[in-house]
């Protein structure tokens, strides 16, 4: 596997997160923090509308400690195996998503485990 470019990837997949975080966080800055009184009849679009970007922005800061935590195991050289067993994470999964930190059988556990 070529890390370099796998590296560039996760580079590139890293400025977008920032990016979108830096937006999505100007787009729908701290409510209240305006000082503008709003129709009562807005307060539930405003919130929806505030859970969302919410929603958005923890994904967003899941995926980027992802990320990061994929850069730190190129560097450390442990990328592409996997944290829980040590084995292999498929290059197809690699490919797919590049900041995978397990195989597929203990994502799966994980998954379940989490839920």
């Amino acid at each position: 596997m070529d890390t370099a470019a796998v590296s560039t990837r996760l580079a590139t997949m890293l400025a977008d997160l920032d990016r979108s975080i830096a937006i999505l966080k100007g787009e729908h800055p701290d409510p209240g923090a305006s000082g503008y009184d709003n129709h009562p009849a807005d307060a539930g679009t405003n919130l929806s509308d505030s859970d969302r970007a919410e929603a958005s922005l923890d994904a967003m800061q899941r995926q980027r400690s992802t990320v990061l935590a994929a850069l730190r195991r190129i560097v450390t050289g442990t990328y592409g195996e996997c944290v829980d067993c040590g084995r292999p994470v498929p290059e197809g999964r690699l490919e797919a998503r590049p900041d995978a930190a397990r195989c597929v059988a203990c994502q799966s556990k994980h998954d379940k485990a989490r839920r």
